[in-house]
């Protein structure tokens, strides 16, 4: 893949007094980009980051908030399509549901299995939820006009910039324009760094990470939970969903958090859930299954539900082996390995 670098364009936007740059940052980001300042392997480097940053100029927006708003959106579809296939409704929405948070994932569906679209939850991805907020209600805090606001995402994954970059992707802009704005298109993520290339940035701004103070963040957007913090390793976006669908069908949260079954960095992992759905005031078991490493994994999953033969009734799907943590853009060892080969 032909990666293309908006490393220039951010650094112009910092320099640029009227323009308020949005930092957009990734569960998976903070656990590798300290490897580029001589920091441990895996070393959880959040409040550096911010700190790094904030210096830098950059406004803190934890996409870790932004994966709280999809997994609610995401659980909340999924138990809409669950009640309405059990009750048997017209247009309940198909089953089993696929997680929609994966670019690679998403296109690969849209090229190989277009008849397998509905299956995909229609919830965006977090970093186009974070670039949707942070130019609609984010303006407002910011109090910033939404067309000088610059939202610039930090990913582990170089697929986020096509993502960034689908004309579909400026909520933000057609919200206003509905609110009486009159201004040029513009999308909601403007440019996408990995963490390769964030790491470059602070290092040309003269910004050393492993020296820096730590910050605590700006406002409400950098306020989240652990389900939100999973979401970068296979099996997080689905642990995630199970802990909303329990709360959510009992009224009671999890007895443990923790949904072990879905964890681990087997191909494909899968695991039911019993619970009482005090809605439908019945027993229902929910089966889902975890793929990652889509390449070698996904084809015999998607075979079976072409065939109406899937057991499944919600299914994560991430493209790199491991999830996020071990995306295209996260550092690279030194003999050329992938970064989760160190954990």
């Amino acid at each position: 893949m032909l990666q293309h670098s908006a490393l220039e364009t951010v650094i112009k936007k910092l320099a640029d007094k009227n323009t308020t740059v949005v930092g957009i940052i990734a569960p998976a980001v903070r656990v590798a980009i300290g490897e580029e300042f001589g920091l441990g392997t895996g070393e959880l480097v959040t409040g550096k980051l911010y700190g790094a940053m904030n210096q830098a100029g950059f406004k803190i927006f934890d996409c870790n908030f932004a994966a709280d708003l999809t997994i609610m959106e995401e659980g909340s579809e999924f138990i809409h399509r669950l009640h309405a296939n059990v009750k048997g409704e017209e247009n309940a929405g198909a089953l089993p549901q696929f997680t929609s948070c994966c670019p690679g994932w998403v296109r690969y569906l849209e090229t190989r299995y277009p008849a397998l679209l509905p299956n995909l939850s229609t919830a965006k991805s977090p970093q186009q939820m974070a670039g949707t907020v942070a130019k609609t209600y984010g303006a407002k805090v910011y109090q910033m006009q939404p067309e000088n606001i610059f939202t610039v995402s930090v990913m582990p994954c170089t697929s986020k910039k096509l993502e960034a970059s689908r004309p579909e992707f400026n909520s933000a802009w057609q919200y206003h324009q509905e609110h009486g704005a009159n201004t040029p298109s513009y999308q909601d993520i403007d440019a996408v760094l990995t963490t390769r290339e964030m790491a470059q940035l602070l290092k040309l701004l003269d910004i050393n990470l492993a020296n820096t103070a730590e910050y605590q963040g700006d406002s409400l957007f950098s306020e989240y939970t652990g389900a939100g913090t999973i979401f970068g390793t296979t099996g997080g976006v689905m642990e995630a969903a199970l802990r909303t669908a329990h709360k959510v069908l009992t009224g009671a949260e999890m007895a443990k958090l923790e949904f072990e079954p879905v964890r681990g960095l087997k191909g494909v992992k899968s695991a039911s859930v019993s619970l009482f759905d005090t809605q439908l005031k019945q027993n229902v078991t929910v089966n889902v299954a975890v793929v990652h490493d889509m390449g070698n994994n996904i084809e015999p999953v998607l075979r079976d539900v072409m065939a109406g033969t899937s057991p499944y009734h919600f299914i994560e799907v991430m493209n790199c082996a491991g999830g996020c943590v071990n995306g295209g853009g996260q550092p690279i060892e030194g003999k050329g390995s992938s970064w989760l080969g160190n954990i």
